[in-house]
């Protein structure tokens, strides 16, 4: 008979553990940031001056364009009105812009109009 109770109470305790979890909390996503690179000699380059060029993200990112070029650069917004103006990235600098609204920025390069890129929110 007390076999029976030890088994009894065994059943009843592991069936009682199995329905019970602790809900381990899901970080918050964070948008992943995206690294655009002024690419060396980008000066005699066009779309292929920013790479990636196009880029694609969700709002909400972060895009950080790397100057790997020996000479000064922009990211200049050319939509209306301008999203954001990098100012002078020289060489081994960087500038990070976070979009917060969807839509398709051209951008270039002030110093040389014809780098041009795109960046796409959604």
């Amino acid at each position: 008979m007390q076999r029976w109770l030890i088994l009894i109470v065994t059943t009843i305790t592991a069936i009682t553990a199995c329905g019970k979890s602790t809900p381990n909390p899901s970080p918050s996503p964070s948008p992943a940031g995206t690294t655009v690179s002024i690419v060396v000699g980008a000066r005699n380059l066009t779309t292929t001056a920013y790479n990636p060029n196009p880029v694609t993200i969700t709002r909400g990112t972060t895009v950080k364009w790397v100057n790997n070029d020996t000479i000064t650069h922009t990211s200049t917004s050319t939509s209306t009105p301008a999203a954001w103006s990098s100012g002078n990235i020289g060489p081994g600098a960087s500038f990070s812009f976070t979009f917060q609204s969807t839509g398709t920025f051209p951008y270039q390069c002030t110093l040389h109009p014809n780098m041009v890129g795109t960046v796409t929110v959604q």
